[in-house]
């Protein structure tokens, strides 16, 4: 995995022709969490100016290019992130970057970041080219880790009232219990981790199914291909969702 991030890193220098300020780790590799076939290599990349409609091409597809010049190499489709440029960035306001996600790439002017991600950014973001100024990543204040607890949680409501046969279908209770940490100390955690402290906690009914799904997150590699667990995904919706009474409560409360 680190050869593949340096070598990330120096494509995406090498694609902006060296007018990079820098480019810097966040998520479940720096919270030392990072599960092959579930985690993704999270990052955003700060320019030097604006990124032409040349450099934005060559940017665009460049996990693919890359992960077919290194067949060997499983990392390089993990990676997550933006591209753009570190004024633009700062004000919130963006002429052209360019955005990888879990369903494709695209070049575009809209992109904003979620308050969990700015927190660990400013927390724990792990520079891997150029300085690490902190300067351009302000911690997010209470009330907007709450408002976006909040938006996560009609976003459970709206998308996983039903699940599939995917491992990410156990991932909303520990996102739920992400949401609850976030509540309650201010602060950001892993998944798993957070679903280990919601287990202490004795947060949710049914604590079977955050065990479970705790266990299936530290090693999905060993479970993604067993029937009784694809059949367990496919009926965790109801399951998802009393959990996600508990998080509406808390929300309810404040």
């Amino acid at each position: 995995m680190l050869q593949a991030i340096q070598r990330m890193a120096d494509a995406i220098v090498s694609a902006m022709d060296g007018k990079v300020r820098g480019i810097w780790l966040y998520g479940s590799v720096v919270l030392g969490d990072f599960r092959p076939g579930w985690s993704d290599i999270d990052f955003i990349a700060l320019t030097d100016g604006s990124i032409s409609e040349t450099q934005a091409a060559r940017l665009l597809t460049l996990r693919q290019t890359l992960s077919e010049e290194n067949p060997g190499n499983p990392y390089y489709r993990s990676f997550e992130g933006v591209i753009a440029d570190a004024g633009e960035y700062r004000e919130k306001a963006f002429t052209r970057l360019v955005y990888w996600g879990t369903s494709g790439q695209r070049i575009t002017d809209r992109w904003e970041q979620d308050a969990f991600s700015a927190c660990e950014l400013a927390k724990y973001g792990r520079p891997v080219y150029g300085a690490d100024d902190r300067s351009l990543f302000p911690m997010p204040g209470r009330q907007a880790l709450n408002e976006a607890v909040r938006s996560h949680a009609e976003s459970i409501r709206k998308y996983a009232r039903q699940t599939d046969e995917r491992l990410y279908s156990c991932g909303w209770l520990l996102d739920i219990a992400r949401c609850m940490y976030t509540l309650r100390t201010g602060g950001v955690i892993a998944k798993t981790q957070a679903g280990i402290w919601a287990l202490e906690q004795h947060l949710f009914p049914d604590e079977d199914q955050l065990r479970k799904t705790v266990e299936v997150r530290s090693h999905p590699l060993l479970y993604k291909d067993r029937e009784d667990i694809r059949q367990w995904l496919k009926g965790l919706g109801p399951v998802v969702q009393r959990y996600a009474d508990v998080l509406e409560a808390a929300l309810a409360s404040m």
